[in-house]
């Protein structure tokens, strides 16, 4: 099966995300830019392995960071998530089509079960 880039994509934001201290990181970053340490401090854990989390993020294009001096400074890369929002969009499209002709399907039946009677 040949995997597209798109695919590839999503599963990097979609395994990024599905960590709890990587969605606060992603929270915290909506409020503007910040100092690794700054948000390694609500989690408790060392820095190395606070480190890996962002570098997960960055991977999966959610986060870019900087060095300003002698610190590290992470900032939201939002746009990374119009491919999420594409795939939820037609997954929405998908289901609601389907469920229409569930609508639709189920009303007929309704109404064929009438004129029986």
């Amino acid at each position: 099966m040949l995997v597209s880039p798109m695919a590839n994509q999503l599963d990097s934001i979609f395994a990024a995300l599905s960590d709890p201290t990587r969605r606060a990181v992603i929270a915290r970053l909506g409020q503007g830019e910040a100092a690794v340490k700054t948000l390694a401090e609500p989690h408790d854990m060392a820095l190395p392995s606070f480190l890996k989390h962002i570098d997960t993020l960055e991977r999966a294009g959610l986060v870019r960071s900087r060095k300003d001096g002698r610190v590290r400074v992470c900032t939201l890369h939002p746009e990374a998530l119009a491919v999420v929002e594409t795939w939820i969009d037609q997954q929405k499209r998908l289901w609601e089509g389907r469920l229409d002709r569930l609508s639709a399907l189920a009303e007929q039946i309704a109404s064929d079960g009438k004129d029986i009677q």
